[in-house]
Order: C-alpha cells, then structure tokens, then sequence
C-alpha cells in the first residue's frame, strides 16, 4: 500500500486524540473469537501490561497480536515511528502484519483516521470487522480485558478479576503514586536533559521502591496484596522486570537495585516471573535491551547492548517473608519523598 508521507512537524500538531473504545457485549464492539488484533512492542512496559492480561486472562488463542521491532523509534517527533519486520524471520519476536501488509504503525492509525496527528503508539486494539481502533490506552485495555471477554472464556478464566471490589480502595491509592513516581517516574531522569533535572527526579523513583518493598513485607505475600493477584501486581511488574537490566544502566536509576537493595520486590518479582504463568511468557529482554539502547541514540551513540545482569531473574522464591529483611535506600531526599507517599490502605 502506499505510504502516507507527512512531515514531522506536523506530528502531534492540533487536539490529542485517542481512542477510549470497549469490547462488550451488545456494543459495536462484541466479544468473539479472531475478530480483534492487538498491536504491540514487547519492549514498551504499557503495552506489556495489557498484553500480560492477555496472557492471565487466556485470551491468546482469542486476541491475535502483531508485534513491532524494538527499533528504530523515529526521530524526535515520532515520525515516521515503530516499524513491521518485513517478514517474521527479519528480528526474531516481531511479526509481519497479517492484515495490511503496513511498513510502519502509523498506517493503521491512519487506516482509521486519515487525518490523525498524534504520537503512533502501542498498544493498540483492532477491530477487523468495523476496520477501526477499539482503544489505545494502556490503561484503559488492561482493567477492560479483564472483563471484555468473559461471555466467551472458561469459568475459570472469566473468574479471574484483578480489580476485585474489597482491594479497589487500596489499588487506587496505590497506583496513583505508583504511576506517577514508578512507572513513568522512570522516565522522567532517563530522559533528562539536564544535571538539575536528572538529580530532581530520581530520588522519588527510589521513593516508591522503598514503599513498595513495605507494602510486600506488611501484607505477607505472594502479591502486593497478600494472597490475591491485583493489578498492582502488574503495574509493578512491568516496571521492575526492566529495572535492573535497563532503567539501573540506560536511564541511570542507579541509587540501587532490585536484587542488591529490595529484597523483598526482588522475591515478589522471581515468584512472578518464574512460578505465575504470563509473567514470563510475555517478557521478551533481547526486545527491552534493543529498544531502550538502539531507540535512543542520543544518549547511547554507538548502540552498544549491556550484556547484564547475569541471571537476569534470580531464581529460588521465599515464601516466608519475615526471613528476608526490608530493603530501602537511605538517602535522606529519598526518605523525605517516600514520608509523603502516605500510609497504604489496610486490607
């Protein structure tokens, strides 16, 4: 097909759009089987969010996904953004799309909107029927997943509710630091520009991570929460996976790590990855390590991959919490931030 060619500057230019869509029954959208694609990059820690509750929620063999290459990204802009391997065998993991033979994402949003000036990001739901984006709103298609498609699934799948009623008070408290100081806190000294913005940010990214290793502790385990699989457990995971492989080296969150500092995520993080089906089965490194080194040439120049950590998820899950001491790093700006994170929701 013929490749739209817009200038970049023009990316981003005009309202922000998205798309806010939901599978349910009865609506433009209904559930079935093969009808939906998702679009993905097993790099991005927000599409993996959606595509793990893909993976918990057995909706593989139901929700097809095509998967960009890790790099390149585009310029600055975002133009002309993630591409499509040419066929399956070009980079191991991404896959040709099936559906329009497209070069690069941005042609399926065009596909929809032709007049579309955003960012061309993942993940993105397809509607093969209506020939039109669903959502693409990482937050917005995990908690929906987890419902879309219960008419469909098995009981034991459909049971499966990671928002569950008596946890949505703490859930909530909890991701609205989580999200800001963690999840895209990450980001926000990775992509500094300068000295002061860099040394302004970290400490709360640390600040969060001394959190969260007490929530683990207090609540006994094996997820955030205690017993049950929330999507806390998600959230997080998504981020701390990537954390000492990438975020501690490419974005020079290095104040710690996960398996030196954090004993308790550290646990937390080998159960999920080596004991829960999903976990590992949608954690792809080599796409990680290529996209965060390879996408980002101004910070990294000559592309070069760290070949660590050696392992790269430590085996050997402690069920007993109270035998692993509570991590934290004692800066005192670290300590300051992580004071006015409040007190977690009791159970």
């Amino acid at each position: 097909m013929s490749v739209p060619v817009r200038p970049a500057a023009t990316i981003g230019d005009g309202p922000a759009r998205s798309w806010n869509g939901k599978v349910a029954p009865g609506s433009q959208h209904p559930p079935e089987k093969d009808r939906y694609r998702m679009y993905i990059g097993l790099f991005c820690p927000f599409a993996h969010r959606a595509n793990l509750v893909r993976h918990l929620k057995g909706l593989t063999d139901i929700i097809p996904i095509t998967v960009v290459r890790p790099f390149p990204k585009g310029d600055d802009s975002g133009w002309p953004g993630w591409q499509f391997p040419a066929n399956d065998s070009e980079y191991p993991g991404a896959t040709a799309d099936p559906l329009f033979n497209a070069k690069y994402l941005h042609e399926i949003y065009f596909k929809d909107d032709p007049e579309y000036k955003g960012r061309y990001s993942v993940p993105v739901l397809w509607d093969t029927k209506t020939s039109s984006i669903v959502n693409n709103e990482s937050a917005e298609l995990m908690r929906d997943l987890q419902t879309s498609f219960n008419s469909i699934l098995p009981e034991d799948k459909a049971k499966l509710d990671l928002y569950p009623e008596h946890h949505q008070a703490a859930i909530d408290e909890i991701t609205a630091w989580m999200q800001r100081d963690l999840n895209s806190g990450v980001y926000k000294p990775g992509f500094a520009r300068t000295q002061e913005a860099y040394d302004q940010h970290l400490p709360a990214v640390f600040a969060a991570l001394n959190k969260l290793e007490k929530i683990i502790a207090s609540n006994g385990g094996p997820y955030i929460l205690g017993r049950d699989l929330t999507e806390l457990d998600v959230r997080a995971y998504a981020t701390a996976v990537r954390f000492d492989s990438i975020y501690a080296y490419a974005f020079k969150c290095n104040l710690g790590t996960i398996r030196h500092d954090y004993p308790q995520i550290n646990n937390w993080l080998k159960n999920l990855y080596w004991n829960v089906p999903g976990f590992r089965e949608s954690t792809d490194f080599t796409h990680i390590k290529d996209n965060y080194i390879k996408s980002h040439t101004y910070m990294h120049p000559f592309g070069i991959v760290p070949m660590g950590p050696y392992v790269l998820v430590e085996e050997g899950y402690e069920p007993d919490l109270s035998k692993l001491r509570v991590g934290e790093i004692k800066m005192p700006k670290v300590l300051e931030l992580e004071k006015q994170l409040g007190p977690a929701s009791k159970l």
